[in-house]
């Protein structure tokens, strides 16, 4: 016979191991005599019944279905998504700074050009300034003037150093002259604006393609020199006055001139002259 230790019912079932209304372990009745305690019968209370205690039965701890005792690995994680992401940054930066050096590596360099440009042709009005009332000997018609100046460069700026100007303007001044006594028609054409306009001192005007067409040479003129040379500069315009004094071999004659000139492709070119004798 085995009983309920909880609700105390008593079963006769052998196979029943649980108590099946509480489910707790049922215990076999049949014990030793010192195992038991008998209880007196009160008049009051229930029929006495018999309280047996478990000699080495202990209920197991209760543990919730599904549980494991294992340790919690946490998952690793991947290092390769870093690793293209920082690659990819990389790449990024390199090609942003070839982009940035193709745009601003040209602007810097025609900028120093400019900047040589304008140091050199400070260095010249000294030079040149000190000559002013010197004679000029006719050069032959092949000479090259040392300060030419590349054409084709729209960036190059107008200078805006009035004595670099009128440096400038006295050496075009002097090729001009060359050109004319030389008939040089390639450099007066370079000289030339296509819209230049002369005026003579008989109130004449005459065009660029009029000029080349009717120059000759001069074997005359021995020498010459410019006087009283002003400048006035106004932003890509420039207007030049002075006196020219041409050495003939038997008289000396001076003309009063007044020259326009504008710039353009990083030079000066003349655009329209007045030319009036001097008594």
């Amino acid at each position: 016979m085995k009983r309920c230790q909880t609700c105390n019912k008593t079963f006769t079932d052998p196979n029943l191991s649980f108590c099946i209304d509480d489910g707790t372990p049922l215990v076999d009745t049949t014990a030793s005599a010192d195992e038991t305690t008998v209880v007196s019968p009160s008049s009051s209370g229930p029929p006495p019944t018999e309280v047996y205690k478990p000699r080495d039965w202990q209920a197991p701890d209760y543990q919730p279905p599904g549980f494991e005792n294992s340790t919690y690995a946490p998952t690793k994680r991947k290092t390769w998504p870093w690793v293209v992401g920082i690659f990819a940054a990389l790449l990024i930066g390199i090609i942003g700074l070839g982009i940035a050096g193709a745009i601003f590596i040209p602007k810097l360099v025609r900028r120093t050009s400019n900047q040589n440009n304008s140091n050199l042709r400070a260095e010249r009005p000294g030079n040149v300034n000190s000559n002013l009332n010197s004679s000029a000997p006719v050069p032959p018609a092949s000479s090259e003037s040392p300060d030419t100046v590349v054409e084709g460069d729209d960036a190059i700026p107008p200078p805006t150093d009035k004595d670099v100007v009128l440096a400038d303007l006295r050496n075009i001044e002097h090729e001009w002259t060359v050109a004319n006594v030389n008939a040089d028609k390639k450099k007066l054409d370079r000289i030339l604006g296509d819209d230049y306009v002369g005026i003579s001192g008989d109130g004449r005007t005459q065009g660029k393609a009029e000029y080349l067409r009717t120059i000759e040479r001069d074997t005359t003129i021995q020498k010459w020199e410019f006087e009283d040379l002003k400048v006035a500069l106004l932003g890509d315009r420039a207007t030049l006055e002075g006196v020219i004094r041409l050495q003939l071999p038997d008289q000396e004659t001076s003309y009063k001139f007044k020259d326009k000139f504008v710039w353009r492709d990083g030079r000066w070119q003349a655009v329209g002259s007045e030319v009036t004798r001097i008594e």
